[in-house]
């Protein structure tokens, strides 16, 4: 079959479950990108229409490549010079996943890549350690927030916690600044299964507590700190729950929730950044409103720049807003 052959065929709905050699798949994989993609972007008006139409290309570029399957038995694929897969589609999946599997060829380079990059890990320079970041949790590439929390006046804290921990490196971090307790919660149990193998292999297993729940555990602590996904966005795919925050929910409930849990004198961080109010997704006041609303007042506001790549990249529709964005840490106590 040609490349334009399969093509049409993916763009009208029909999956193609391939069966020759696995290098000309990922060939053929390539070509259908290139001709899904080769149609130009319009000019849009703003970039708030810039953003949902780069959204939209990608949703439709991954309806059409994800047409192109594998099947794989017992997590290995049977495909003349295909590479060893099992390690990669259990630390997706987990063991228990079903022994005979159709997956797309597009999902499962994801799921060869992430692996790769959880046995490398990521430096963090605070911890003279690497962190891993397991398939589907948000790894700590940008290293520009973790740079402000380290940094950052931190009046000696007992008990913290750490709002959607992920890999528990903000967790980690915290200890490391000598904080003798610390809670992570998560609803994720890939995210807390993640931070446990982080914070063992940093041997903090005895001063971190991992909980799964929504937003806050039980009792009250003198930090809570919070970095939820900063675009208020529809999840398309649950890989990007660790991007996008549905109308700002997580982000609201952190805010409406934390000064009951604050001891007297606590404080409340919360690490945003500007780049929703850039493409026009939050009004430039929605945060301030909802800070105040909650009870809240700014101790302080400690601000970086991106230093990650697509920050510099002006093919990306998306690079004036992107070329602005602000990370912040807002320090926060309860008003008077």
């Amino acid at each position: 079959m040609t490349a334009d052959a399969a093509y049409w065929r993916a763009c009208a709905g029909t999956a193609l479950l391939y069966n020759g050699d696995f290098q000309n798949a990922k060939q053929l994989l390539q070509a259908v990108t290139r001709r899904a993609d080769r149609k130009p972007a319009k000019p849009a008006a703003t970039m708030l229409e810039a953003f949902h139409r780069h959204r939209g290309r990608q949703i439709g570029l991954a309806n059409i490549t994800n047409k192109i399957l594998i099947e794989l038995q017992h997590g290995k694929c049977h495909l003349n010079r295909a590479p060893d897969l099992q390690e990669a589609v259990e630390g997706a999946l987990g063991r228990t996943a079903p022994a005979n599997l159709v997956l797309s060829l597009r999902e499962t380079l994801g799921m060869i890549g992430a692996n790769e990059w959880r046995k490398k890990g990521v430096y963090i320079e605070a911890l003279e350690a690497k962190i891993h970041a397991h398939y589907g949790v948000y790894s700590p590439v940008r290293g520009e927030y973790l740079d402000i929390i380290g940094q950052v006046r931190l009046n000696s804290p007992q008990v913290a916690w750490d709002i959607g921990t992920g890999t528990g490196v903000i967790a980690a971090m915290l200890v490391a600044r000598g904080v003798p307790q610390v809670i992570g919660t998560d609803t994720s149990a890939r995210a807390l299964q993640c931070a446990a193998e982080n914070i063992q292999r940093l041997n903090m297993q005895k001063k971190i507590r991992l909980i799964e729940t929504n937003l806050f555990p039980e009792g009250k602590a003198d930090l809570i700190v919070c970095n939820p996904p900063w675009v208020p966005a529809k999840v398309n795919t649950p890989i990007e729950r660790a991007v996008y925050d549905p109308q700002s929910q997580m982000l609201k409930g952190f805010l409406t929730g934390a000064k009951a849990h604050l001891n007297r004198n606590g404080e409340a961080w919360l690490v945003m950044s500007n780049l929703a109010e850039n493409i026009g997704l939050r009004s430039s006041n929605d945060l301030q409103d909802w800070m105040t609303q909650a009870g809240f007042s700014v101790i302080e506001k400690s601000d970086t720049s991106p230093r990650h790549s697509r920050s510099g990249d002006q093919s990306d529709p998306l690079y004036e807003a992107r070329s602005g964005e602000v990370t912040s840490l807002y320090r926060l106590k309860a008003a008077d």
